[in-house]
């Protein structure tokens, strides 16, 4: 599995870590993941909308892997809007939480200009180890 690295003397960060540490066998790279559905097709246009079905679809690709949330070790993010991403906040914790349980990678969130897909606002990343 994996172990949560922080310093000595430093805060504990909340919704992510600052490193892990990992061992295992098998590791699934999870290309970026955007806000539609399996079959391509947007059904929310708002940032939290988006960021849900990206993470089910993270779900999805970790679990076609035979992983769960709790096997991530590294996640990005990348949001076209800081102000929504901000504005929004405790609507993301609440759904991370909703999917993801308490599994907290090291994590960073990139403000963009733009993705590939015109309509996406979100795209997310991730890296798990088994």
């Amino acid at each position: 599995m994996h172990q949560t690295l922080l310093p000595e003397g430093w805060t504990r960060p909340r919704g992510y870590a600052n490193g892990i540490l990992a061992q295992g066998t098998k590791h699934i790279f999870c290309g970026g993941q955007i806000g539609w559905t399996d079959k391509e097709v947007f059904e929310c246009t708002d940032f939290v909308g988006q960021f849900r079905q990206a993470l089910l679809n993270v779900f999805a690709v970790l679990e076609a892997g035979g992983a769960g949330p709790e096997h991530m070790t590294r996640m990005t993010w990348y949001i076209t809007d800081r102000d929504q991403y901000l504005a929004h906040l405790k609507e993301i914790g609440a759904t991370y939480r909703d999917i993801m349980g308490k599994n907290y990678p090291a994590m960073s969130v990139v403000v963009v200009s733009a993705l590939v897909e015109a309509a996406a606002l979100v795209e997310i990343e991730v890296t798990a180890v088994l």
